[in-house]
């Protein structure tokens, strides 16, 4: 049973985890870039990173129903902040004389952030992914708690109402299983990716 409700759980986790980095290293680029979007759309990210997340969970079921959209929409929307977060701090973290360096060497913009920018940021990067991991996992859960009929969420909830402590204690320890590995593959990702580029 615990395995058979681990899989959606795990699945969703991790989709909503891999979009919610595409997104936010993405956003952190464009942000990083262009000091005129950074004005305009990081005072609204700074606001999101404050609101209580978990209380507009019920709006993503009403915008997107009570199927798996809605919870892997959430876990990506609570996980995308501190990369986003995360990730610009690490782009303005570069060393100017390195960037002064690139000038005068006439490199493009791209070859800055490529070369430069990105690989002395991704300390910063999987810092935030590493954070994200968690807020993914939650994201699901909580989608699980309200609408689903699977997953390690709503089985907690089926054992609460049966009062079966010892499957509710089981399926926590699934969770903090699976929440160690998840944390574990990025870690190990991280550690393979300062050896390639030196970071």
């Amino acid at each position: 049973m615990l395995l058979q409700h681990a899989w959606p759980t795990a699945w969703e986790s991790v989709a909503g985890f891999l979009i919610a980095s595409v997104l936010g290293i993405g956003l952190a680029a464009l942000l990083s870039a262009s000091h005129t979007m950074r004005s305009m759309l990081y005072p609204n990210v700074v606001l999101f990173q404050l609101i209580p997340k978990i209380a507009l969970a019920p709006l993503f079921i009403v915008w997107l129903g009570i199927g798996f959209e809605s919870r892997l929409a959430f876990s990506v929307f609570i996980s995308f902040f501190p990369i986003v977060v995360a990730t610009l701090a690490g782009l303005d973290n570069v060393d100017k004389s390195l960037l002064r360096l690139c000038r005068a060497l006439t490199a493009s913009n791209w070859q800055v952030f490529a070369s430069v920018r990105l690989p002395h940021a991704l300390p910063y990067v999987f810092s935030g992914m590493k954070i994200a991991t968690t807020f993914a996992i939650i994201g699901v859960i909580v989608g699980e708690f309200i609408t689903s009929q699977a997953g390690l969420g709503y089985l907690i909830l089926f054992a609460s109402s049966q009062a079966d402590t010892a499957l509710i204690l089981a399926t926590i320890t699934v969770l903090c299983v699976f929440g160690l590995v998840f944390y574990g593959l990025v870690a190990l990702a991280e550690r393979w990716t300062r050896t390639r580029f030196g970071a």
